[in-house]
């Protein structure tokens, strides 16, 4: 039992054995592994999505990815970096659905910008994207939402479109939104991950935008 002396404890401690420490995390203390684990058995929707297997956050985040890098042809090595990482302290957090964020407010959001700064010195990006990038990767977002809605969580046309707006441009059959399994899910995120390093590796190095 705690004494009224005792902090409680504000560290997870991942499957690499690393103890990330929500107050203070350490880039040194990020494993893409981890998060990829941790996404990958995050569920979307709060779970409320058709199909055998929950439609996580890892395949959300690799959908965002992919609209991301077909709406913005000239985008970076980088930029894609950060696009897929664009929910990366969910891995610790959770995916709060928005009606939920709207009740308790702005109250998670430094922790959420502690993390994010942390996986993106990780990986050798800037702390925290900027604003242009930001509203590239929030439309991309705003697409995938707009598929999951309608294909998985019972939403119509109508309603997704007056919450996410109209997709232009992306189709579903462009998409891998059937959920998958989640050892499948992981394989293709660190996949990706991988192949966007090698890409960043030989790029011509410039600051995502």
């Amino acid at each position: 039992m705690n004494t009224k002396s005792e902090q409680p404890r504000a560290w997870q401690r991942m499957l690499s054995g690393r103890r990330l420490d929500l107050l203070d995390p350490s880039p040194l203390d990020i494993e893409i592994k981890d998060l990829i684990h941790g996404l990958a058995r995050v569920a979307r929707w709060n779970g409320q999505t058709t199909g055998k297997h929950a439609f996580s956050v890892a395949q959300h985040s690799l959908m965002v990815e992919q609209i991301f890098t077909l709406s913005n042809v000239n985008c970076t090595p980088d930029e894609q970096l950060v696009a897929l990482l664009h929910d990366g302290p969910e891995y610790v957090i959770g995916d709060m659905i928005s009606p939920f964020k709207a009740i308790i407010g702005d109250s998670y959001k430094s922790v959420e910008a502690r993390l994010e700064a942390a996986i993106h010195l990780r990986y050798g990006l800037p702390p925290h994207a900027s604003a242009a990038l930001k509203k590239r990767i929030k439309r991309a977002d705003q697409i995938s939402a707009y598929f999951e809605a309608t294909e998985l969580a019972g939403f119509s046309d109508k309603e997704a479109r007056s919450f996410f707006g109209q997709p232009r441009g992306i189709t579903k059959e462009q998409l891998l939104i059937s959920p998958q399994e989640t050892v499948e899910v992981e394989a293709l995120f660190l996949h990706r991950f991988n192949e966007i390093e090698a890409a960043r590796k030989n790029a011509p190095k410039k600051k995502p935008k």
